[in-house]
């Protein structure tokens, strides 16, 4: 019997995401079996630019298997993803007041070539975790349940097309606030970024 709230693994989740896992004190069960759903956070992650929201995509390699378990995709390198994505970030937020103060620790994300996106969203969400000051009990599944009780399934919850499942995180001040209204529920990143060691009152 599913005790523990499960989540989707994603790529620099958005700040709903670990609202929610407050809302279970971090003691959480990972989905690890799922098959890869296309257009997902599971390889998107969405930053602010000077014109509003820049969606950032992992290119996959899907195989020749049409349902491929999460734990299986492979990360393509066909394209440079690694370093657009790390461009992206420092043209967004190289003005931000905690830029310099996370981009030691982040640019290796961009250099290191990860084989499996399973293990580049987990290492990532642990370097996460580490700058928010959490201390995550996280366990992943062993089988794929379909069924779960609406209270501890958090697997498609965070659709771009659906209200997040926890209140509107309270807003702060963004990068392009001069120029843009603030943009809610972006990567947690933006929020890192732009409040550094205080982000975690605004979870």
């Amino acid at each position: 019997m599913q005790s523990l709230a499960i989540f989707p693994l994603f790529y620099l989740p958005p700040v709903s995401y670990f609202t929610a896992l407050k809302t279970q004190d971090f003691n959480i069960q990972l989905e690890k079996q799922e098959h890869f759903p296309k257009q997902t956070n599971r390889n998107r992650a969405s930053i602010a630019s000077p014109n509003g929201i820049l969606d950032l995509t992992i290119p996959v390699i899907r195989g020749s298997k049409m349902h491929t378990p999460i734990k299986d995709v492979k990360i393509s390198y066909d394209l440079k993803w690694q370093r657009l994505h790390w461009l992206s970030l420092q043209t967004c937020y190289r003005s931000s007041a905690y830029f310099e103060f996370y981009e030691d620790g982040l640019a290796p994300f961009y250099q290191k070539k990860f084989e499996y996106l399973f293990d580049y969203n987990l290492q990532l969400l642990e370097w996460l975790f580490k700058q928010l000051k959490v201390n995550p009990a996280l366990s992943f599944n062993e089988e794929y349940e379909k069924e779960l009780p609406l209270d501890l399934d958090f697997r498609n919850q965070f659709s771009s097309k659906k209200t997040p499942p926890v209140p509107e995180t309270k807003s702060y001040f963004q990068v392009f606030s001069d120029r843009n209204e603030f943009i809610p529920n972006l990567s947690i990143v933006d929020l890192l970024f732009n409040q550094g060691p205080q982000s975690k009152l605004y979870l």
